[in-house]
């Protein structure tokens, strides 16, 4: 029986994940859920998989839990950041699901490593801020990172048996989202609604957006850098529309490892969750006959400039990928919320990172003011409305 952490519990990932555990409820027990201000859908996990503790955003959601679940369940509810390091860390739990959005998963992360806690990592932001600092003290308290990511279990799993030394490309493939044949002169009125509407994925809102502009590839590509120990050159996004190859592996020989499967996170989870097991999982096969073939193409920078931002800052390293990744969340949420239009999102993101003097050798206390920085330049730039230059 494996003790399980789950944080952010009533997202795409977290819900996905207390799938796998209810179906295989001999394998997994969730030990600690915690979640942001969605209290109702946190209320009926607690109820049906009754874990010891629960963290929530801050005093007023502890109390509305408190009332929501009554006396209907024995749960011990903590709250705040402080509350969310608890969770973290949990004594009994033996594996740290991060599914949390955005930055807000780095500090947890961090304090499941340092105690000791092996992590499913699905908070991608975590090694996009602190990848190296990070992986230095997971090596440091003999913690596994295993990944989540559609993509970079894929990779992960496109290794197990090679040398290292045999390496040669990574290939993250990408779906292109929903606007891969729109017009750029369209951008401008593109809506979150039409933005939230992806081919393939069913995913959190700020993940689906990123997916939209290919922020989400070029984040995926540092984590990659960090994760696999692999220089930025020697990683490449591959457009592959059906979403059926999940990523690829070339190594020096000219051999190419490819993972395939349908488009759904629960084959990603269960394997990070279980390895080195594989679970039952019943899930269909992709009707190859019906794909019929399989089509990629180049990235376009031009048209998806966040992706060529990323891989810009990824490979500048320092405190650039915290300051990409803190503006990209604020442009993000200024578009859902009708504040900014599509394609003035990599607009402020270059304007902020333009403005940030870099730090090649940053601390973790360094990142963090890096971080807030960047949020501040980039609201300004939403407010005062310069990202219509």
């Amino acid at each position: 029986m494996k003790n399980l952490t789950i944080l952010g519990s009533t997202g795409s990932i977290g819900t996905n994940a207390l799938k796998v555990v209810a179906q295989f409820p001999e394998r997994f027990t969730a030990k600690v859920l915690t979640a942001g201000r969605n209290i109702s859908k946190l209320a009926e996990q607690v109820k049906q998989f009754r874990p010891e503790l629960v963290a929530v955003f801050d005093e007023a959601g502890a109390a509305d839990l408190e009332r929501a679940l009554a006396k209907d369940a024995d749960v011990n509810i903590v709250y705040g950041e402080s509350g969310y390091q608890t969770a973290a860390a949990y004594e009994t739990s033996d594996m740290v699901l991060t599914a949390v959005v955005g930055a807000a998963g780095l500090m947890p992360t961090i304090a499941a490593i340092e105690a000791g806690k092996d992590i499913a990592l699905a908070n991608k932001e975590t090694l996009v801020m602190a990848g190296e600092l990070v992986m230095q003290l997971a090596q440091k308290n003999g913690v596994n990172i295993i990944p989540v990511d559609s993509e970079h279990s894929a990779i992960f799993q496109c290794l197990m048996g090679q040398r290292a030394s045999d390496l040669d490309v990574l290939l993250i493939t990408a779906s292109g989202g929903p606007f891969m044949d729109m017009p750029i002169q369209s951008f401008p009125g593109v809506s979150p609604e039409a933005a939230l509407n992806h081919p393939n994925w069913q995913m959190g809102r700020k993940i689906t957006i990123d997916s939209a502009t290919l922020m989400n590839k070029g984040l995926e590509v540092i984590e990659a850098k960090h994760l696999f120990h692999v220089a930025m050159d020697r990683i490449r996004v591959v457009v592959h529309p059906q979403s059926i190859i999940h990523s690829m592996v070339s190594f020096q020989d000219g051999s190419i490892l490819a993972q395939l499967g349908i488009p759904d996170m629960k084959g990603a989870i269960a394997f990070a969750l279980s390895f080195p097991e594989r679970l039952p999982l019943g899930q269909p096969l992709p009707d190859f006959a019906d794909i019929g073939c399989f089509t990629f193409k180049e990235p376009d920078l031009v048209k998806f400039s966040c992706l060529g931002l990323a891989m810009k800052a990824g490979k500048t390293g320092g405190t650039l990928p915290s300051v990409l990744n803190a503006a990209n969340e604020v442009a993000v949420l200024a578009f859902l919320e009708c504040r900014l239009s599509f394609d003035k999102i990599p607009v402020v993101i270059e304007q902020t990172l333009t403005y940030h003097t870099n730090q090649p050798k940053p601390s973790l206390d360094d990142i963090l003011t890096a971080d807030q920085w960047a949020r501040k330049a980039a609201y300004r730039f939403i407010d005062s409305g310069s990202d219509r230059s």
